[in-house]
């Protein structure tokens, strides 16, 4: 949708003080490119609408500048023309537009009435992102590995309007607006659109152009600052978490704000769900459900609506924490997906995935799956409800299933009895639901720490000695991962030392070695192992007696060091090792040592003028 040029919002500007670097050590940025703000927190804002004769429809993208148009870029695709700076991103393709506009609205057996919000993920198709997002690494390599941005994904959050209303042909007022971002800060986001859906469907285009152009002057997500967020006449006060953080059910408390007017909306969290209300009907299982997450099992998730469908996945792929959820996960799936065939089809095993949707169809369609997962309608009584049952997959009958837990998965651990005695304690004493919701949260980052220690302990023992690193030799090798010296070292190191929980631990780990999770989590270790390895090395060049080492080199050999210096600096910079600023400058130091003992001409070709 074209906007008039008068009505384009423009990027912020005329602040007289430079903004801040958002990094320590790194020099304050360039001024804003237009819409860089905005971009740091969403991809754009989408307005879906229901049309009598096209059915759902994109009624508005925005901001305007950002447009979708007819021009086809390659089979199936259509680009996004930002004309400001004319660049092209092939990031959404025809289908995804269809997409957004089907996952944008609840399936028409959900009968939502009144306000419903959700949220969706999907697939990025093919193209490149805007060079503002050049920086995606530095927040990255401060976040948690769960709050990471999306790389190949967009996320979804909709917030949708179905009421009555005799001026429309249909007789409602059927309306989604939806925030499309990179960031899993599903807390933030609902709660935006909380203050924003209901003004939008009131005063419509003129709000969403103030909205957006609030949003352009927000400050950068930096992990580990608390920020403060207008919009609308509110001021969000939320704390991005950051990696070095402890972990704990609830984040740090904020101390020493500034005083604001008016006073702020504190979110306690910009990611954390009401895990208890998610899992209030599974509660009994919530243990085999977390082993199927680790073991990353296909599970479908079948709810009466679609906040249902997509705040059970969440719950269920954030209960890994501090482990990333390594698997595809979809929040809310439909049959008009462009993944369909894929993720449906009967001639292959059902890929590692954990499907939300509401369509009773899906049984039928996915009966080969080994886990599904139906919840039954909400009781709105403060009782707990009637927990599902355990059922095997055989008892599925095609759209008259019954709500339980469809699988044949015996759980390795033994059921922990004292978590839901007191969760269930808790409810017949009126205990806040945030309350429970903290602790099942931090009982199952415990379940999870207990089983994540050992290998952390064993990952450790491979790494080299730091006595093992000499200036002069490429660093040692890593260690291999041996999966059954592994298991012989839980006798004495195993997850009974930290958890009163019994059970065949040794299976689980057996069954974990073959999953996503172990190759998501080994991959990033390794990573980091070998970025400190780097490091050690660079350190110890530093450290030695570079003219000592000189004395009977050859040229060649001395131009050598000075190109492995130069790359491993770059290196240090590109990756964040861990490196201290004092050896950042001692190797520099050394590159310029080094080039001044060679001959002029060799000089000249190291440093041109």
């Amino acid at each position: 949708m074209e906007a008039p040029e008068s009505a384009r919002p423009r990027p912020a500007g005329g602040d007289p003080s430079p903004a801040e670097p958002a990094f320590p050590g790194r020099a304050a940025p360039a001024p804003a490119a237009p819409w860089e703000r905005f971009s740091a927190w969403l991809e754009c804002v989408c307005v879906v609408t229901f049309d009598l004769e096209l059915g759902q429809a994109l009624e508005l993208v925005y901001p305007s500048d950002f447009q979708l148009t007819d021009k086809e870029v390659g089979p199936g695709s259509q680009e996004w023309v930002y004309p400001s700076s004319e660049l092209t991103l092939t990031g959404f393709c025809v289908f995804q537009k269809s997409s957004i506009c089907y996952l944008s609205f609840p399936d028409s057996h959900s009968g939502c009435l009144g306000d419903t919000q959700f949220s969706f993920r999907m697939r990025q198709c093919g193209g490149q992102r805007s060079p503002w997002h050049a920086d995606d690494r530095h927040y990255n390599s401060r976040a948690p590995v769960a709050l990471q941005r999306e790389p190949a994904h967009y996320l979804g959050y909709v917030y949708f309007r179905q009421v009555k209303d005799s001026s429309v042909k249909r007789g409602y007022f059927q309306k989604s607006l939806v925030l499309v971002s990179r960031l899993p800060f599903v807390r933030l986001f609902h709660s935006l659109l909380s203050l924003i859906a209901p003004e939008y469907f009131e005063k419509l285009a003129p709000c969403l152009e103030a909205v957006c152009n609030e949003i352009d002057q927000w400050p950068a997500p930096v992990p580990g600052q608390t920020l403060n967020l207008p919009v609308m006449g509110v001021v969000i006060q939320v704390r991005i978490p950051s990696k070095v953080d402890r972990l704990e059910s609830s984040p740090p408390k904020q101390c020493n704000q500034e005083n604001l007017l008016p006073a702020p909306m504190v979110l306690a969290s910009v990611h954390e769900l009401d895990l208890f209300r998610c899992f209030r009907p599974v509660l009994t299982h919530v243990q085999m459900l977390w082993e199927l997450m680790l073991l990353g099992e296909p599970l479908v998730v079948l709810a009466p609506s679609p906040d249902m469908s997509s705040e059970l996945v969440l719950a269920l792929t954030s209960c890994l924490q501090p482990l990333k959820f390594c698997c595809d996960f979809r929040p809310y799936f439909t049959v008009h997906d462009s993944e369909f065939k894929e993720l449906t089809t009967r001639t292959q095993a059902p890929p590692n995935v954990v499907l939300g949707v509401t369509n009773p169809f899906f049984i039928k369609t996915l009966q080969h799956w080994p886990h599904i997962l139906r919840i039954g309608e909400p009781k709105m009584s403060g009782d707990l409800p009637k927990q599902i049952k355990l059922k095997k997959p055989s008892r599925l009958k095609t759209l008259d299933t019954k709500p339980g837990l469809y699988t044949s998965y015996m759980a390795h651990l033994h059921r922990d009895k004292a978590l839901l005695k007191r969760l269930l304690k808790g409810v017949h004493k009126k205990r806040p639901w945030d309350a429970q919701s903290a602790l099942l949260r931090q009982r199952l980052l415990e379940l999870t720490q207990s089983f994540i220690i050992p290998l952390e302990h064993y990952m450790t023992s491979l790494m080299p000695l730091q006595k093992s690193v000499t200036p002069w030799k490429s660093p040692p090798q890593i260690r291999p991962f041996r999966q059954d010296e592994f298991l012989r070292s839980l006798e004495h190191a195993g997850p009974q030392l930290t958890c009163i929980l019994k059970g065949d631990w040794l299976g689980l780990y057996r069954r974990f070695f073959k999953s996503p999770h172990f190759d998501g989590w080994y991959r990033q270790r390794h990573k980091e192992m070998a970025q400190k390895l780097e490091a050690l090395h660079l350190e110890a060049i530093c450290e030695a007696n570079i003219e000592a080492w000189m004395k009977d080199k050859s040229e060649v050999e001395v131009v050598d060091l000075v190109l492995k210096l130069r790359e491993k600096l770059v290196r240090a910079e590109c990756h964040q090792l861990p490196v201290k600023e004092a050896t950042l400058q001692r190797a520099q130091l050394y590159i310029k040592t080094v080039i001044s003992s060679l001959p002029k001409d060799l000089q000249t070709v190291l440093c041109p003028p």
